[in-house]
């Protein structure tokens, strides 16, 4: 087998978060008197942490002390909201199941806030990961490696013997950045042309035949 450990991105990739990453942040834009985003702007938004999707998502011209007090509010907010309407995509429990099974250390890397993170992995995928790790004051976000080290470093994995899994752009270039090979997925949160502009190199329409790739 090529690979030891397989990282895996969280929103777009292993859970369809849109909804309610969409519904909390039309909650904070409401309470701040702004106006609400679609669906389809919420998913060109994210990927990028929630400073940058609340910075996306609030009028332009708003100033950054008011983007971190929405950013202040959204937080806990999405923290207490994040699992109402999230559900794993079709065929990813079985595939980390089948990924377990030939012996492969699975982790969660994701520009979510890590408490988040943790409450989500623990929720959906419950005795499949090793470890999942999100944003945090002590670890810059994606596309910078820190958090793909720091979980290389608890695992005691080698770099060179894991592979990044993601659904954009950032992922890419976060996989780039760390020195990894990359799978980049279409059924998440951009479109095959999107990830080949980006520069992907393996993308994937369904999780089947990632599993496959993997395992073979």
């Amino acid at each position: 087998m090529r690979y030891d450990a397989i990282l895996l991105d969280m929103d777009g990739t292993v859970l369809d978060t849109l909804e309610d990453l969409a519904d909390s942040m039309n909650a904070a834009l409401r309470h701040f008197g702004m106006p609400e985003i679609r669906l389809d702007q919420a998913r060109a938004y994210v990927g990028n942490g929630s400073a940058r999707f609340v910075e996306l998502s609030v009028p332009g011209g708003t100033p950054e002390t008011l983007r971190q007090e929405i950013l202040d509010w959204y937080k806990p907010y999405y923290d207490a909201h994040c699992s109402v309407k999230t559900r794993p995509y079709a065929g990813v429990p079985e595939l980390l199941r089948a990924l377990r099974a030939a012996g492969l250390r699975l982790c969660i890397i994701s520009n979510k806030p890590d408490a988040s993170v943790r409450r989500l992995a623990e929720e959906h995928f419950s005795g499949l990961l090793d470890l999942a790790v999100g944003e945090s004051a002590q670890l810059r976000r994606k596309p910078w490696p820190d958090m793909i080290e720091a979980a290389a470093a608890r695992l005691g994995l080698d770099k060179s013997r894991c592979l990044y899994v993601g659904d954009s752009e950032v992922d890419v270039q976060t996989a780039r950045n760390a020195g990894l090979d990359c799978a980049s997925v279409c059924w998440g949160f951009r479109s095959r042309g999107q990830l080949m502009e980006a520069g992907a190199v393996r993308i994937f329409d369904t999780p089947e035949a990632l599993g496959d790739w993997i395992l073979s």
